[in-house]
């Protein structure tokens, strides 16, 4: 009698792993069902505004058909998650893998066909929605696209979505990631710590640090591996490096000549932010009004593109001359023959994608979501371009690398309005303390680089074990 073939996958645990956890996802699943008039209703709505969430309505019910083999499967909720794990997902390409995305948000959509132009027409990459909550939308998704394995991004406990992608046997892992330390209090302590238990769904976990790695581990994740953070390894746009170049030596910005007009950044400005920052930079015009030095240019990009016009209102009422980037600047980034840069104290950043050309317009970066309890946004991209960032008190969404940040000297944070705009004009006034504070930046930054390398060191072998 022929011997059986061995399966050399190690035996996974079981998911759900009890009975009351299988009912609460159940029940979970049956709220979803109830609720989906209420869901068509929010998406209807938001697609006011963007039209993109009242398109492709069969994928939110799992109808993806992809002609890709075998796809790996790799999910980014938002724009910002996405963006973060394109280094990974390029060097998943480069293996000779094909990949479908999905994510949760026009922009994340638009952002994934935007970035990954080339593999999509190659036939080697397809974009999608993720399917709702519900566990035959789940299981068609499945079917159709019969993924390889699925690879979440940062932090993802869609409870219908992990359970029915183990029930269906598909490998699961996730990159990236990231337990804050508020969330991963409360979510112990709430509904009999449900959310905290739905990380045992992942077969593997690449940490961003070991702080978090010791959260994953404590929820009894079975692999946890600290792999670094992806965004570190993600390359600057060389177009709009060279633009910013360009405009800054022909406006006479610091960033040309350490004699030019100073200029500071207000990166991903959310709503409640306005006002700190608006009394920051009369601060620092007054400050430098009374040195006789050159008036400051304030770069401001909002958050999302729904707060564009307010933002621009909010700035001029404060009686600060505002110029919006689509205003003055071509898509080639050439500015408009008539503008006189120097009658403007506000650049408002009224585009998409082009952060790095408004980061190294600029000497000197202030994150927001910081000055209101949201946990920051992404302080990696300013750190890459080797400018000193400034924060506010809510930064428990960036804990890596905010902390070691912070513990490096890179990263300053500050209570309000008034020590913010201290402290930067501290920075836009000392050379040396500028040039120390840029040098620290470049060395946090090579130190903290090679993120891809070791999430594929671990990752392709994982891939091989469990989906070959």
């Amino acid at each position: 009698m022929p011997d059986t073939p061995h399966d050399p996958r190690p035996p996974l645990r079981r998911f759900p792993p009890s009975r009351r956890m299988a009912g609460l996802i159940a029940l979970y699943q049956l709220l979803w069902h109830s609720l989906l008039p209420v869901v068509f209703l929010f998406l209807w709505r938001r697609g006011r505004r963007e039209p993109l969430y009242r398109q492709f309505w069969g994928e939110r019910f799992g109808n993806t058909h992809t002609p890709l083999h075998r796809p790996l499967w790799v999910h980014s909720a938002s724009m910002g998650e996405l963006r973060g794990a394109a280094p990974l997902v390029r060097a998943l390409l480069a293996e000779g893998l094909s990949i479908v995305i999905t994510t949760l948000t026009p922009a994340g959509r638009t952002a994934a066909q935007q970035l990954f132009d080339e593999p999509i027409a190659q036939g080697r990459l397809a974009v999608a929605y993720l399917p709702l909550e519900l566990g035959w939308a789940v299981r068609r998704f499945i079917r159709q696209v019969n993924p390889r394995a699925a690879v979440m991004t940062e932090i993802d406990t869609w409870p219908v979505l992990l359970a029915t992608l183990r029930t269906q046997g598909v490998p699961l892992a996730m990159a990236n990631a990231q337990y804050p330390k508020e969330s991963f209090i409360r979510d112990r302590k709430r509904w009999w710590g449900f959310r905290a238990a739905l990380f045992q769904a992942y077969e593997l976990v690449l940490c961003k640090s070991d702080t978090h790695a010791q959260r994953f581990r404590q929820l009894g994740c079975e692999r946890v591996v600290i792999a670094g953070e992806t965004r570190f390894d993600l390359p600057a746009s060389p177009q709009q490096l060279h633009a910013a170049s360009e405009l800054s030596r022909q406006w006479g910005l610091a960033t040309h000549t350490p004699s030019g007009r100073p200029v500071v950044c207000f990166a991903s400005v959310v709503v409640g932010e306005d006002a700190t920052f608006v009394s920051t930079m009369q601060t620092i015009r007054q400050a430098l009004a009374k040195q006789s030095a050159t008036p400051p240019l304030f770069v401001c990009v909002p958050r999302s593109p729904q707060r564009f016009d307010e933002s621009e209102r909010l700035l001029a009422e404060a009686g600060l001359r505002v110029v919006r980037r689509s205003a003055c600047l071509d898509a080639a980034f050439q500015p408009d023959e008539n503008l006189k840069m120097a009658d403007v104290d506000v650049l408002l950043g009224d585009s998409l994608g082009e952060m790095y050309f408004y980061l190294a317009l600029s000497q000197v970066v202030v994150v927001g979501g910081s000055f209101v309890d949201t946990g920051a946004h992404n302080v990696i991209e300013p750190l890459a371009l080797k400018k000193p960032v400034m924060v506010g008190p809510s930064i428990w969404g960036i804990e890596y690398p905010g902390a070691e940040a912070l513990a490096a000297g890179v990263l300053q944070q500050h209570a309000d309005a008034n020590r913010l705009a201290q402290a930067l004009l501290s920075l836009l006034t000392s050379p040396q303390a500028y040039a120390q504070a840029t040098a620290g930046a470049a060395a946090f930054f090579a130190e903290h680089g090679g993120a891809t390398d070791k999430h594929m060191a671990t990752l392709m072998p994982w891939l091989q074990e469990r989906a070959p």
